[in-house]
Formats: structure tokens, sequence, C-alpha cells
């Protein structure tokens, strides 16, 4: 009876625990009202920022345990990660109570290298203006140090085990120049409209960017929140299967601002003054099955988490009237989907010996089925595909090693990349390693990094300004991590 008290308390502990790790912050969401002659300019910014709540499953995390890290492919883990990556694994796994907690800090570049029409100016007009400017516009992405939960306890034939952590999106990202359409769009409506003036009075002055200053900013967060539990059945001495769910909880915010203002020789007259800030939550819940078949020294695993249908809701406390639709996108209310896609994982590990172990992996993310506003999802060429592969190494008792390598195909299009949410493909290694140091008490290290490749997007009328231009999209990504795991 005391043992089953002390089960239900730190049971009741854990889940505790999850609870609290939710702290949301509330965010207090403001536009500033515009006159007539800038609705045009914030129709362009509102389009802007409908796009940036659009990423889907394109940043679904899987890198939750520090072993990750150091290894990449734990599809045919036994070890406490399996609450994630194999949770039917678990039925193989360490008898009693296990708990790991874990920190990563990532750190990343997005930059957008553009290549447009001087100015955005007409041929022929201001003949000076002409020919290709180069502006490269540099996004800092990064995060807090993000921490994950694993729990899980074992006895006889059955296992169950719960995790919480980020398990999409993730992260803020600042441009501190603005971005290259906000601010192509801003630039070439100020030159536009007062060259349309111009051409009804003479003396009506025509506004090139020689002329004002400008200065923006962009910024944005976003991260899902998610929490695991899962039941393990060991059905016999070859094969388990586990059932669970996650629910997911989504965070977000736009952000931005432009000013245009003419040289004080010109009289510092304001021609835009804009600002834009928006929130949007939404919650989902995805049902995960997996199974695991292991004998001797080979473990076949597959997972399969559904669809999480996200609809997220706007809170907007100002918004201009008059804009139609692309004002109604922002009214407090309405809703944007954000859908994490469905995941299908196969795995295949083998132990060389009882020191060295291996494992290739296979993940497929669905993302042409998971839905996004605009239904942007049906500009993919197809899901993601990634390919893993990792092995990891017992030097003795106490230390472990481990590497890995992924590769990661979007199936992206030139018509599913913007500004404010791109995507590139890429390869990522991992290296670290584990000290045991006692039998209850286990310490992981690890880190990766991303290398991208570079995503060229020409368009033939950039922006919608008429003239050709082009943006070259960049990423680096490196994430260090630290974490412990305990045996009860």
């Amino acid at each position: 009876m005391i043992e089953f008290c002390k089960t239900n308390l730190l049971i009741f502990t854990i889940f505790c625990y999850f609870f609290c790790f939710f702290e949301f912050l509330v965010y207090l969401c403001r536009l500033l009202n515009l006159s007539i002659m800038k609705k045009i300019l914030l129709a362009s910014v509102l389009s802007i920022f409908l796009s940036n709540a659009k990423a889907g499953g394109l940043m679904t995390n899987t890198n939750y345990h520090i072993a990750f890290d150091r290894m990449m492919a734990r599809g045919a883990s036994f070890d406490i990660d399996a609450a994630y990556s194999n949770p039917a694994g678990l039925a193989w796994g360490h008898d009693g109570w296990q708990l790991s907690l874990n920190f990563q800090k990532p750190w990343q570049d997005r930059d957008i290298t553009t290549t447009v029409p001087s100015y955005l100016a007409y041929p022929g007009v201001y003949a000076g203006y002409n020919g290709l400017s180069e502006k490269k516009f540099a996004g800092k992405a990064s995060a807090p140090i993000v921490p994950a939960l694993f729990a899980s306890y074992k006895k006889d034939k059955w296992a169950v085990s719960a995790m919480l952590g980020i398990v999409g999106s993730g992260g803020f990202v600042k441009y501190d120049d603005g971005i290259p359409m906000f601010n192509a769009l801003v630039m070439g409506s100020i030159f536009k409209q007062t060259l349309t003036a111009h051409m009804g009075n003479p003396t009506s002055p025509i506004i090139t960017p020689d002329m004002y200053t400008i200065s923006s900013e962009v910024k944005g967060k976003q991260y899902i929140y998610g929490a695991q539990l899962n039941f393990t059945y060991k059905f016999n001495d070859w094969l388990a299967a586990a059932i669970g769910v996650r629910a997911n909880y989504y965070d977000g915010y736009s952000r931005a601002y432009v000013n245009a203002t003419t040289l004080p020789a010109l009289g510092s007259t304001s021609l835009v003054d804009m600002k834009l800030d928006c929130t949007q939550r939404g919650f989902g819940i995805a049902p995960i099955v997996s199974v695991d078949y292991h004998q001797g020294p080979v473990t076949v695993a597959a997972r399969y988490e559904f669809r999480t249908k996200i609809n997220t809701k706007n809170k907007t406390t100002e918004l201009p009237q008059g804009l139609g639709s692309l004002a109604a996108a922002y009214e407090d209310g309405n809703h944007v989907r954000y859908d994490m896609p469905s995941l299908f994982v196969a795995a295949v590990g083998y132990e060389f010996t009882p020191k060295l172990r291996a494992t290739l992996e296979y993940h497929f993310f669905d993302d042409k089925h998971a839905k996004m506003g605009d239904d942007r999802q049906k500009e993919l060429k197809h899901g993601t595909h990634e390919v893993l592969a990792g092995i990891e190494y017992d030097i003795n008792d106490k230390f472990t090693v481990s590497c890995g390598a992924q590769r990661t195909d979007y199936g992206l299009s030139d018509t599913y990349q913007q500004n404010t949410s791109f995507a590139c493909d890429s390869y990522s290694v991992g290296l670290g390693g584990a000290w045991n140091i006692n039998e209850k008490i286990r310490l992981n290290a690890g880190y990766f990094i991303t290398i991208y490749s570079d995503y060229t997007n020409e368009q033939p009328s950039y922006f919608g300004t008429g003239y050709p231009g082009k943006d070259v999209y960049s990423r680096t990504n490196n994430v260090i991590g630290l974490g412990i795991d305990y045996k009860f």
C-alpha cells in the first residue's frame, strides 16, 4: 500500500511539472489607424504577415533528447528517449522508473540576399535609377535554453511513458532592416503614387528613394508546445506495440514597423508610419501508434503520428476599416490553419557487438495534406523526406561515443517560398557522448550542425513591381545540448 501511494504521488508530481511547464505568455495586439493614402501599404504588410503563420509541418521538430543531437537516428532506441522516438521499444527498456531532463541551445541565421532594379523605377523615366542593386537582409533566429522532459515506468509486459517539449517551430527571428518584400512594396508604392500625382499635376514632386530615409523591422515568434502520453504492451519475446496521444499548443506572433521620412532638406515629411502586432494561438491533438520487432541483434521499428489539425485564432484589438478581405484576415477571432503533418517513421537497428550499435532510419512528413492558410501546402512538390543514420560505441562501462547524419528534402517550389517563411534542403551532422556517472545516472552531451543548400527564387515581376528580381535564401543552424537520465 505504501509503495502504491509513493508511485501515485510520483505520477502526480510529474504531471504537475508538465502542467507548470506550459506558461503561455499573453500578448497585447495593437494596430495603428492609418490615413486612406496609406491603405495600399498596409494591405501589403497584411499580406506579408498572413503568410508568416503558415510554416506547417516543415518546422516539425524531432530533436528533443540529447541522444538525437549526438546520434541522429534514434528510431530503434530502448532508452528513455524512446518515449518519443520509439514508444513500443520501451518494452525492452529499464524495469521501473526513468526520468530525463534535457536542455538545448540553438542559434541560426536566416538571410535573404535580394537583387532588384535600383529604386524599382520605371525604365526611361529616370535613366539614372536603372540597373540592379543587391542587398543582404540578415535575419537572426534564436531561442532561449529549450528544455524537454521524459518519464517512463515499466513493469512486466506493460510500460507507460510521457514526453514534454517544443514539438514544432521553436524560435524567434528578427530582421533589423526589415525584409525585401516589405521594403520593396513600400518603396514601390511611394514612387508609383507620387509619379501618378506628378502626371496629373507637373508641380507635384516625384518621390524617389534618394529623397527619404526608410526604417523598418520585422520580427516573429513561433512555438508549438507538445505533451505526449504513451502506453506500451509486449505481446511476446519479439513483438511489442504502443498507442499514444500528443496535445499540441501553438503560440506565435508577427510584429513589424516601417517609417519613411523625407530628408531634412525636404522638410522631414512623414511618408509612411505603420505598425503591426498580431498574436495567434491554437490547439490540436494527434494520436500516435508504434510497433517494435526485436530479436537477437536486430530491431525493426515503425511509428505513425496522425495529422494534428491546428486552427489558430487571432487576437486583435485595433484594425483599420475599409480594407475589405485583407482586414478581415486579421479581424479579432478569425482563424488561420497551422496543421502539423502526419509523420511516418521506419527504423532498423543492429547490434554488431555488445559495445557497437548502428541505426538506419527514414521519415516522411505528409506536408502536402497539412492545411496551411490559403492552401499554401499545395505549392509543394511533395512531402518532406528524411534519411538518417547513426552509430554508437561503448568505450567501456562508463563512456559512450556516437555520431550521425541526416538528409532532409522538403519538395520546395518557387511559389511556396516567401520572405517571411522559407526553407532550404539540408544535411545535418551530429556527434557527442554519454557518461555513466553511476548505475542510476547518465549524462548526455551533444552538438549538431545543419548545412543548408541556398535556394534561388527568380521572379519576372518582383512582388508585383513589374520588373525582374531575385531572392537567394540561405540558412545556418547549430545546436548544443546537455541532458541527464535517471533510473530509479
